[in-house]
């Protein structure tokens, strides 16, 4: 049987202590690589640079940085730098939650989606922590979800988005399979100026909102669960698909 061959990236970029962190937790488990971004691409999504051309750097073994996104490095690790195509993708740990609409602009989670486009098993952690973070709880369950991954199969085109709450291990009170909720920021936006009066936007920070029940990421985590969302590639809205149908008739 051959040794599985896991890909770990994220989005914070290759010095992060979180992917240092996720390496070193499953390298019991394979041949881990990583592949990651040469600095932070928080909030990038699931972008792709097609604009210029992109560096590789090797940094140590089985250790290589890309000057771009999360996707990117994915892609080019899949394609150029990995002798197979992986076993597993993990990413992360991302220092902070991916929680609700957050998947919408996470790099982390991003990075796990074009995994699972590329028919690879993905897993994105993230700690719902502030600094100084600990990673070594959410490395353990990631070792126990990765090990999973590898024996069981996921969902179809699903991957899985892991939100652990701040908590040491004893007081973890369990894991969830849960929904993505929703959540509203306001007052997220700053007016500023700059010293000759001119007025600039400062997105972030603000009050959340969050709404969407009791069986949602975001109140796993606030009650102590790790939350494991299955996130799907297929977008549609099957229920609208229906409703379109039935009344939207040309």
């Amino acid at each position: 049987m051959k040794t599985p061959l896991i890909l770990v990236t994220n989005d914070d970029g290759v010095y992060s202590p979180g992917l240092r962190a996720l390496h070193e937790a499953v390298s019991s488990l394979g041949t881990a690589v990583i592949v990651a971004p040469d600095r932070d691409n928080s909030a990038v999504s699931h972008a792709l640079t097609m604009n210029r051309p992109l560096r590789v750097t090797q940094l140590a073994e089985q250790t290589y940085s890309v000057d771009g996104t999360p996707t990117d490095c994915v892609t080019i690790a899949i394609n150029k730098i990995l002798p197979r195509k992986p076993d597993l993708l993990v990413s992360g740990i991302n220092p902070g939650a991916n929680l609700g609409d957050d998947i919408s602009y996470s790099g982390t989670v991003s990075a796990a989606i074009e995994g699972t486009m590329y028919d690879i098993p993905s897993l994105a952690f993230s700690l719902a922590s502030q600094p100084p973070y600990d990673f070594e709880v959410t490395a353990a369950v990631a070792w126990k979800l990765a090990s999973m991954a590898l024996s069981m199969h996921l969902p179809p085109s699903s991957l899985l988005n892991i939100n652990m709450p701040p908590l040491s291990a004893g007081e973890i009170q369990g894991i969830r399979f849960t929904r993505q909720g929703r959540r509203l920021y306001r007052d997220a936006i700053q007016e500023t100026f700059d010293p000759w009066g001119r007025k600039h936007y400062w997105i972030g920070g603000g009050t959340v909102h969050w709404y969407g029940g009791e069986d949602t990421d975001e109140q796993a985590v606030r009650n102590g669960f790790i939350s494991v969302t299955p996130i799907q590639l297929d977008l549609t809205n099957h229920e609208g698909l229906a409703y379109l149908e039935r009344q939207w008739k040309m």
